[in-house]
C-alpha cells in the first residue's frame, strides 16, 4: 500500500529535492507530516533540503536558502528579509510552517518585515511546488514551506548529543554562533530534552562598486557630501542585522505514543535599507525630513510560541491514531527611527522626539489547534483533519495603515491513497469557515484656511468616519493526483486540485501609507475569494545512467488579488489600489542529472532550468514575476568525509513587464562550499571545517521579484568559514 503523503495529494512534480531523489535518502524521516514514514517509501516526496545542508552552509535568511530549487526564489529586503517565491506566488499564497504549523508573524503585512523562523539545528526543510497539500492551512496556492525540527521529539533520543557552531562572514563582517543539546533523561521517566540557541551580528553589507542607484542629489558645492555620496556606493546602508533565538522542549515517548511540550523565542533588530518617507506640503514638515536624511530606520522583532503536541495509538478497528497540537504565538515589531551619529547626551531628547511621532508597532497574537485522525484499513489509508485558528492583528503609530483585525479559521478535510492495479490514486477535500472583522477609516484632504495652525490642531483631533466589517468566506477545496510506474525506468503522474484563499486583512482593510512599498495602499472589502484550478504533469526517468524529471503545470487562478498603481496622490505617495482580475501562470521546470564513480568518492553533477509565466486574461504581465533560470551543481562527496559542491544560477533579464514595472537584467551567480570532517580521537565526536564563497564572481544581482530591486542589491563577494563541532 502507498503511503499517503499530503504533497502527494497535490502536485505529482514535487518529485526532486534538488538534485535528491526519493531512491537515495533512505534514513530520513518526513515527521512533519504524521506519517513518520521514510522518503524512500512516497511515491511523490517534497523538495527536501536536509539540516546538515543548513548547517555547514552560510546563514541566509529563509528565502534566499531555498531560492537554488526548481521554482523557488526570494523577495528579499536586505539580507534580514527573504520571503520566498514558488512559482511566481508570494506572500499569504505561500505558506510558511514550522512543524507543520502556520509560522504566524506580520511578514504578510509588509515586504520589509521578516519571517519569524529558526533554522538552528533543524532536521529538515520541505518544499511543495504549487497548490499546498490540503492538509495543511488554507489559502496556499502557490505552496507550502515547512521546517522540521525536533525539539519536541517523537521517538526517544539514543543518546546525548552536544552541537557547536561557529562562523564568520566577510560581506558584513558578521559572525554567527550556536549551540544545541538534546538527551534522554531516565531518571526523569525517559524524559527527552531539547535545547538550542543561536545569536548572529552583522553589518551592513558590501555590494559590487556602483552598483546601487541613488536619487539625484543638489548638493554640488558641498565636497563633504560630495564623498560621503561616493562612500554610499561600496554598501547598502541600513543593511545590518542580529538575532538571537532559543527554543527548549520536552517530551515522552511510550508505547500508547507521545506527549510534548516547547517553548522558543526570537528577537532580531535589523536595518530597512530602502525605506519612503510620507511627503508633506507645508516647509516645516519638509524641514524635518531634511534633518531625517541620515537617520537609521530599523525593526526589532519579539516571537514568543508555546507548543503543546502528542499523540495517542488506539490501533482499533476504526481509529488507528490520533495526532494533537496547540500553538499559541505571540508576535511583536516595531519600526522606529534613530540618528546614525548622534550625541550619548541627545539620545534621551531623540527617544522622546520619536515617542512624539510614533513608532509603529505591529502585533500579531494566534492561537491554533487540532487533531488528525488517522482511519487507514485494508482498503486505503485515510486520514480526516481538523484545525481551528484565532488571531488578532493590530497596527500602531506612524505606519498604522491598517485598523485591528480579527481572524478566525475553521478547517476540516478527508484525505485518502490506495493503489489499484499498478496506479496510485490519492484523493483530499477540505471545507474551510473563515472570518475576517476588521474597519476602515476614510482620509479626507484638508482644506486650506487663513489660520493653518488652528486647522491642523482640529484636524488632530477630528476622526475620520471609520466602518466595521465582517467577512465570510466559506470555501471548499479539492484535489486529485494519479501516477504509475512504467517500468523500472519510467514514472508518469498526474495532479489536479482546486484550492481558494480568502482575501487578507491587509487587501481587505489596507487604507494607508505603506512606506515599504512607496505607496498609498487601499484595500477593497468587496474582494472575492480566489479560486486556483492547477494541472500538473511530471514524467521521471531513472536508470543506471542519469535521472531526470520534466514537469508542466497550469495555475488559472480566478479572481487573482493584486495591487495596481493609480495616478493620484496621497501624503506625496503613489495611490495603489487593491483589485481582481483573472489570471493565469504557466510553466515549466526540468532537471537532468548523472552520477560518477570518482576514486574514493562520487560525482554528482547537475542541470536544471526554470521557467514560468504570468499573466492576466486581457494580455498584461502579473508584476514581480520570477525570470527563468539556469541551475548548475556539480558536488563530490568523498569516503575520506571531505565534501564540495559548486553551484552556478545563470538568471534570464526578465522584460515581460507589468503596468509601470521596470526591467531586471539578467545576472550570474556562482556560490562554492568546501567541508572536511574529522573524528574527535578518544570519543564519538567530530570536528567539521566549511570553507564558503557566495557571489563569487561579484556580481551585481537584483531580484525581479523584490519590491527595492533598484535600490537593494543582492550582497557582493561573500568568503567565509564555518566551524561545527559534534560531541
Amino acid at each position: 500500500m502507498r503511503i499517503f503523503l499530503c504533497g502527494a495529494l497535490i502536485s505529482a512534480s514535487a518529485l526532486f529535492a534538488n538534485t535528491i531523489f526519493a531512491q537515495e535518502i533512505e534514513e530520513v524521516i518526513v515527521s512533519s507530516s504524521f506519517t513518520d514514514q521514510l522518503i524512500s517509501e512516497i511515491e511523490n516526496p517534497v523538495h527536501l533540503l536536509s539540516g546538515d545542508d543548513i548547517g555547514n552552509s552560510s546563514t541566509k535568511s529563509l528565502g534566499d536558502a531555498l531560492d537554488n530549487l526548481l521554482g523557488v526564489g526570494s523577495a528579499d529586503y536586505g539580507t534580514a528579509v527573504g520571503q520566498p517565491v514558488i512559482r511566481g506566488l508570494s506572500g499569504s499564497r505561500v505558506k510558511v510552517l514550522n512543524n507543520s504549523m502556520v509560522v504566524r508573524d506580520v511578514s504578510g503585512l509588509g515586504a520589509d518585515h521578516s519571517q519569524a523562523v529558526d533554522m538552528n539545528n533543524i532536521q529538515q526543510i520541505e518544499v511543495i511546488r504549487g497548490p499546498a497539500s490540503l492538509l495543511y492551512a488554507n489559502g496556499g496556492i502557490g505552496g507550502v514551506i515547512n521546517i522540521v525540527d525536533n525539539t519536541i521529539a517523537r521517538e526517544d533520543f539514543a543518546g546525548p548529543a552536544l552541537k557547536v557552531g561557529v562562523e564568520g562572514q566577510t560581506v558584513n563582517g558578521g559572525d554567527t554562533r550556536n549551540l544545541s543539546y538534546q538527551n534522554n533523561l531516565q531518571f526523569l521517566g525517559d524524559m527527552n530534552f531539547s535545547f538550542s540557541h543561536k545569536k548572529s551580528e552583522f553589518g551592513n553589507y558590501d555590494v559590487p562598486l556602483k552598483s546601487i542607484i541613488h536619487a539625484e542629489e543638489e548638493h554640488e558645492e558641498e565636497e563633504e557630501e560630495e564623498d560621503h555620496h561616493e562612500e554610499d556606493l561600496k554598501y547598502v546602508k541600513n543593511s545590518d542585522y542580529e538575532s538571537e533565538s532559543n527554543r527548549l522542549g520536552f517530551s515522552w515517548v511510550k508505547d500508547w505514543g507521545y506527549v510534548g511540550f516547547s517553548t522558543s523565542r526570537t528577537e532580531s533588530v535589523y536595518g530597512i535599507p530602502f525605506h519612503a518617507e510620507v511627503h508633506h506640503e507645508d516647509e516645516d514638515e519638509e524641514e524635518e525630513e531634511e534633518e531625517h536624511e541620515d537617520e537609521r530606520i530599523f525593526s526589532t522583532t519579539k516571537s514568543d510560541v508555546v507548543n503543546i503536541e502528542g499523540a495517542f495509538n488506539f490501533n482499533n478497528n476504526f481509529i488507528q491514531r490520533m495526532d494533537y497540537y496547540f500553538r499559541n504565538s505571540d508576535y511583536k515589531l516595531t519600526e522606529a527611527h534613530a540618528e546614525e551619529h548622534e550625541e550619548e547626551e541627545e539620545e534621551e531628547e531623540e527617544e522622546e522626539h520619536h515617542h512624539e511621532a510614533g513608532p509603529t508597532k505591529f502585533t500579531n497574537d494566534a492561537q491554533e489547534y487540532g487533531a488528525i485522525f488517522d482511519l487507514s484499513n485494508d482498503f486505503a489509508n485515510q486520514k480526516f483533519v481538523m484545525r481551528f485558528v484565532e488571531e488578532d492583528t493590530a497596527i500602531i503609530g506612524k505606519e498604522a495603515f491598517m485598523l485591528p483585525a480579527q481572524n478566525t479559521e475553521n478547517s476540516f478535510g478527508y484525505y485518502a491513497s490506495r493503489e489499484i492495479g499498478g496506479f496510485e490514486l490519492d484523493a483530499g477535500f477540505r471545507v474551510d469557515q473563515i472570518n475576517r472583522k476588521g474597519a476602515v477609516k476614510e482620509h479626507h484632504e484638508e482644506e486650506e484656511e487663513e489660520d493653518h495652525d488652528h486647522e491642523e490642531e482640529d484636524h488632530d483631533e477630528e476622526e475620520g468616519e471609520t466602518t466595521a466589517y465582517d467577512k465570510d468566506y466559506d470555501g471548499s477545496s479539492l484535489a486529485f493526483s494519479i501516477g504509475r510506474q512504467m517500468n523500472d525506468m519510467w514514472h508518469i503522474s498526474l495532479g489536479v486540485a482546486s484550492v481558494e484563499r480568502a482575501p487578507s486583512a491587509v487587501e481587505l482593510f489596507m487604507n494607508g501609507p505603506h512606506l515599504a512599498t512607496s505607496r498609498f495602499e487601499e484595500g477593497n472589502v468587496a474582494l472575492r475569494a480566489e479560486k486556483a484550478t492547477n494541472l500538473d504533469l511530471t514524467v521521471n526517468v531513472d536508470n543506471d545512467y542519469f535521472h531526470g524529471s520534466l514537469s508542466f503545470y497550469s495555475n488559472n487562478i480566478d479572481d487573482y488579488i493584486y495591487l495596481l498603481d493609480s495616478s493620484k496622490k496621497e501624503d506625496g505617495l503613489l495611490v495603489a489600489n487593491y483589485l481582481q482580475k483573472d489570471a493565469e501562470i504557466s510553466g515549466f521546470e526540468l532537471q537532468i542529472g548523472r552520477s560518477f564513480e570518482v576514486g574514493p568518492g562520487q560525482l554528482d553533477l547537475s542541470f536544471g532550468r526554470d521557467d514560468n509565466t504570468g499573466k492576466f486574461t486581457d494580455g498584461t504581465y502579473i508584476p514581480r514575476m520570477m525570470p527563468s533560470r539556469y541551475l548548475y551543481s556539480i558536488s563530490y562527496s568523498s569516503q575520506n568525509d571531505l565534501d564540495w559542491t559548486i553551484d552556478f544560477k545563470d538568471v534570464d533579464k526578465q522584460t515581460n513587464l507589468a503596468k509601470n514595472e521596470t526591467a531586471s537584467n539578467g545576472f550570474q551567480l556562482v556560490d562554492a562550499r568546501l567541508t572536511k570532517t574529522f573524528d574527535v580521537t578518544g570519543s564519538n565526536g567530530q570536528f567539521a571545517v566549511t570553507v564558503f564563497g557566495d557571489n563569487l564572481l561579484d556580481e551585481t544581482a537584483r531580484n525581479h521579484t523584490s519590491f527595492v530591486k533598484d535600490q537593494v542589491p543582492l550582497p557582493g563577494r561573500n568568503l567565509g568559514v564555518r566551524f561545527n563541532f559534534t560531541f
